[in-house]
């Protein structure tokens, strides 16, 4: 199977990718990683099998961005971490600044929103150190769904759970926030004396 995933666009190139099924011991890893809670859990066995067999390993070396927010040419992959840690940064595309939101290590999921829609992406993503990561190109999961439609229909419903999960979370910490902001506000208006509220 012929599969490219290409880098930032002046950015340090991952060394060459090759099959992740060239490597058994590092597919079945690839596997039992996908396979974590801090993956995609709901992945039976087989099926996490079916799709490392569509994965592609690529390493970074140290400081190499994996993608960068708002990089509309390198969208459309997932990345596996299977060793090394990732940084992961929110950016203002407009100011540039940034603000660190985590560091993610071995079956982390990273990327899933540019595989499913292609649109630029959301964060800054560093390797701490030198990263091995599986790929799974928007090229490989149209041959994955071509050649295995159940396998490839499963894998969105963990990916789309995934990301469910992901923007509760958000919503909860968007109430938190609100609270805090609101409560703030009647802490000045009450040191200013004023009603406001």
């Amino acid at each position: 199977m012929t599969d490219s995933i290409q880098t930032v666009a002046g950015s340090p190139a991952p060394s060459r990718t090759r099959p992740l099924a060239e490597i058994p011991a590092l597919a079945e890893m690839a596997a039992r990683l996908l396979r974590t809670p801090s993956a995609l859990a709901e992945m039976a066995d087989d099926d996490a099998r079916h799709v490392v067999s569509y994965m592609r390993l690529i390493q970074f070396a140290a400081g190499a961005p994996l993608f960068r927010a708002g990089d509309m040419s390198n969208t459309s992959y997932l990345l596996l971490v299977l060793s090394g840690e990732v940084k992961v940064e929110a950016a203002d595309v407009g100011t540039g600044e940034t603000m660190d939101i985590a560091v993610l290590g071995p079956g982390n999921v990273i990327g899933e929103m540019g595989l499913i829609d292609g649109e630029p992406r959301s964060a800054n993503c560093t390797a701490v150190d030198t990263v091995q990561a599986a790929g799974l190109s928007r090229r490989a999961l149209d041959v994955l769904i071509a050649e295995r439609p159940a396998v490839a229909a499963k894998l969105m419903v963990a990916l789309t759970k995934r990301l469910a999960d992901r923007l509760r979370a958000l919503g909860d910490q968007l109430v938190i926030y609100a609270r805090l902001a609101h409560e703030a506000r009647a802490e000045t208006a009450r040191l200013r004396g004023s009603p406001r509220g």
